[in-house]
């Protein structure tokens, strides 16, 4: 008897994963399949795929005070941030992202996912209603998958469907979603125009900012504050420390009693452990650079229009630049693989975004600006772009 229940015991463990190679040969069949490339510290490439959109992330000051942060305060943050890993970087960090930003309070997570887990799980809930765009991060719909709320989706950038969707729920306790800046083809929500409709129903409106901070608003202060939403009662932001300011993490910025909620009701605050103080300091050090040098936000905006500008005159169909993302369209999932290989291989590394990333089905190559690329920067990239366009081929 024991022999028959150890061969049966060997049997699932050589087939209880069997399933995932059926996966990968669907995958592969689709031309989906995901690859990592690991990146060398020094490279020759020129980067238009990064989101280091304002270029601080190699910048001497944020280096230099994450590396004196590691040495002062360890390599982690050793433990969650309500134990031992809130150090006095991360309350000044919180402290100055709320200030520059024009909010309250702010709340500093790990990454800027966990961010915005945090939100929709402590702001939304069982009786509650969430109304999200569909073309929102991947983030916010876990985000609303783990609220455990009715979710709504609506149509991508659509003000009076989120009015008819709060209006067929009056009285309900409702939070409306969006991110600011959309990541595939670089388009800026309506704000305002969602921040009225909250109003008229009561509802609360939060927008995740990973895109828009750095670039948009005064100096960079984000798309809440271009919009002159930012520090309102009933509206909260999420924005990552890895984009703009070239580092690692995320925050959630509004109200004082919102942020006091957070840090007793968000499970991704509680239970995780705090981002580590390198990447806090490395982040208040861009911070600082942003503040001295406020044209670096209209830099990025300036660079992503030329790409625009340069790219459609040749002849190719991207979207129109809200911010510092530039998306060009390709003919099919292959063609945009093999166009952004052969960008790669002539020196330009560009994003691809392709189904099931993109739901509208159609796959593109992703340019992000950058605010410290030079006019012939911009030109040697948009060469390489035209000369390895399918229809080039």
């Amino acid at each position: 008897m024991p022999q028959a229940e150890d061969a049966r015991t060997a049997g699932a463990r050589r087939t209880a994963f069997d399933w995932t190679d059926a996966e990968a040969r669907r995958r592969a069949d689709a031309g989906l399949v995901r690859t990592l490339r690991p990146r060398a510290a020094d490279s020759d490439l020129l980067d238009l795929a990064g989101n280091d959109y304002l270029g601080l992330t190699r910048r001497p000051e944020v280096t230099g005070a994450a590396a004196e942060a590691a040495r002062r305060w360890g390599a982690g943050a050793t433990g969650s941030r309500l134990v031992t890993g809130t150090t006095r970087l991360h309350t000044r960090l919180e402290r100055e992202l709320a200030a520059f930003c024009g909010f309250e309070a702010a709340l500093v997570f790990s990454s800027g996912y966990t961010a915005n887990l945090a939100a929709l799980t402590a702001l939304g809930g069982r009786d509650s209603l969430i109304v999200s765009d569909a073309a929102n991060h991947a983030s916010i719909v876990d985000g609303c998958r783990l609220a455990r709320a009715e979710t709504s989706v609506v149509p991508h950038a659509d003000p009076e469907a989120v009015r008819k969707t709060l209006g067929a729920h009056p009285g309900r306790r409702a939070l409306v979603v969006s991110d600011s800046v959309f990541s595939v083809d670089g388009d800026k929500a309506p704000l305002a125009e969602l921040a009225e409709a909250c109003r008229v129903h009561g509802a609360g409106l939060l927008v995740d900012d990973a895109h828009g901070f750095g670039v948009l608003g005064e100096g960079g202060r984000g798309a809440l504050h271009e919009a002159g939403l930012a520090g309102d009662e009933d509206v909260v932001a999420t924005l990552t420390l890895s984009k703009s300011l070239g580092s690692q993490g995320g925050a959630v910025l509004g109200p004082a009693r919102v942020i006091e909620h957070l840090v007793n009701a968000a499970r991704t605050f509680i239970f995780d452990t705090g981002l580590a103080p390198a990447a806090v300091a490395g982040a208040l050090a861009s911070l600082g650079l942003i503040r001295a040098e406020p044209g670096l936000a209209e830099r990025a905006r300036t660079v992503a229009a030329t790409l625009h500008r340069l790219l459609t005159e040749a002849g190719l169909t991207a979207a129109r630049p809200d911010a510092a993302v530039v998306s060009v369209r390709a003919p099919s999932p292959e063609a945009a693989l093999g166009w952004a290989a052969g960008c790669r291989e002539q020196g330009l590394s560009v994003g691809c975004f392709r189904p099931p990333s993109v739901p509208d089905g159609i796959s593109r190559l992703r340019l992000t600006a950058r605010a410290d690329l030079t006019d012939a920067q911009i030109d040697a990239a948009v060469a390489t772009v035209l000369r390895t366009a399918p229809s080039a081929g």
